[in-house]
């Protein structure tokens, strides 16, 4: 079996050994140390009282995981998707697509059509998977949800904020979209950017008061962590900028849609599309 064509099986994760094995994996996937390690202990009793979690195997090993719980939120129970996981040497695959659609089955299981999680929203790959393929929304933005650093590099320079998503499991944009039926691929070019990438890679902002209540657009590049390890001033900035911008636009009561992937001038960046939430927003749950 070689990674680059895996026979991956979605299933629970049972045993005790199945999740000791989760400890390695985060330090694969987020190279952070022992003490930002979920360990063993609370994958046990998190499952045991109403948590899900889920593994991606290659034969016996756990090459990927989705970590969920019931917990409190405004008022009544929900379901809280805390991890995502896969390693690296098994990516592009759709692992992590596979064990988000076993997670969504799971919480209807368990009677819940709603589920939430929260994500970087700098990360371009991980922005796709969840608002163009699974169908999320967003209107919320958590500053450092994490504290300001954490032992992985994936936070160098730039903290640990957070958008925080809705997956309204049973509304017709999801089910659409996780039947593979994708939205369009709307024509961004007179869409008026928030945030843009300058053909030099850095970030050039507008107030999001010049939308007048039109779409807009924050721009985000390709490869964040590259900037991280290169260029650090840089990816601070894309951080300020994106930061004000979605706090900003989510208090002027847009809502992020879609996010997409744009060729221009020969380099590629990611969008996120903001609408304004009105009555004619139903579908987005």
């Amino acid at each position: 079996m070689t990674a680059t064509t895996p026979k991956i099986q979605i299933q629970p994760i049972e045993s005790v050994a199945q999740m000791k094995a989760l400890e390695k994996l985060q330090q694969d996937v987020w190279g952070w140390d022992d003490l930002d390690t979920t360990p063993l202990m609370n994958f046990i009793i998190l499952k045991e009282l109403g948590g899900s979690l889920i593994g991606a195997f290659d034969g016996e090993t756990v090459v990927g995981f989705a970590f969920g719980f019931v917990g409190w939120d405004g008022g009544r129970a929900g379901f809280h998707s805390h991890m995502l996981a896969v390693h690296p040497s098994y990516r592009e695959h759709g692992i992590g697509l596979r064990l988000k659609l076993a997670q969504r089955t799971a919480a209807l299981e368990k009677g819940f059509a709603h589920i939430t999680w929260t994500f970087d929203p700098l990360q371009s790959t991980n922005a796709h998977l969840n608002f163009h393929k699974l169908g999320v929304v967003s209107n919320k933005y958590k500053v450092n949800f994490y504290g300001d650093q954490s032992s992985s590099p994936l936070h160098r320079c730039i903290g640990t904020d957070r958008l925080w998503v809705d997956w309204f499991l049973e509304s017709r944009r999801v089910v659409q979209r996780v039947q593979g039926k994708q939205s369009d691929e709307a024509d961004l070019n007179d869409v008026e950017r928030l945030v843009q990438v300058r053909d030099d890679g850095q970030p050039v902002s507008r107030p999001t008061a010049d939308l007048d209540g039109k779409p807009g657009v924050i721009e985000i590049p390709e490869r964040i962590g590259l900037l991280q390890r290169e260029n650090p001033s840089a990816a601070l900035a894309w951080r300020e900028q994106t930061r004000a911008a979605f706090v900003d636009a989510f208090a002027a009561g847009y809502v992020v849609d879609d996010f997409l992937r744009i060729d221009r001038n020969e380099q590629r960046v990611g969008a996120y599309l903001l609408c304004v939430v009105s009555a004619s927003s139903a579908s987005l749950r």
